[in-house]
């Protein structure tokens, strides 16, 4: 139970760095070789994952997760949640965006990164 809680900090954290858009938060918090993947199918490397966050290029104003479980395999943890979502990407405007998300944490001394991400609409 000790490990999921980390791990359940671990995406808090990841939340609000993707809200605030902290360059250095989210290269803390994510493997260097992150693949996260869109709803629409398009996959960024974590370069541009930060960049586009940082920069307002991708922009959640909110963000609320529900109905999260964390299964842990060794050092392997699989999250899965619901994620609701405001955006105002580039400033085009406020959107809704309604996803369900799966997230693969590797530990690596200690720490939790985000390796991969795949989202699906719902």
């Amino acid at each position: 139970m000790k490990e999921e809680a980390a791990v359940a900090t671990t995406v808090e954290k990841l939340r609000a760095a993707m809200i605030s858009g902290d360059a250095t938060a989210l290269a803390n918090l994510v493997d260097d070789n992150l693949s996260y993947g869109h709803s629409n199918g398009y996959v960024e490397a974590k370069d541009e994952f930060i960049e586009k966050l940082e920069s307002g290029k991708s922009n959640f104003e909110q963000i609320e997760l529900a109905e999260q479980s964390i299964k842990i395999t060794d050092k392997i943890a699989v999250v899965r949640h619901k994620f609701y979502a405001q955006t105002n990407d580039g400033g085009k405007g406020v959107a809704t965006v309604n996803l369900a998300i799966l997230l693969i944490f590797h530990q690596v001394i200690g720490d939790w990164k985000l390796l991969a991400r795949q989202a699906v609409r719902i």
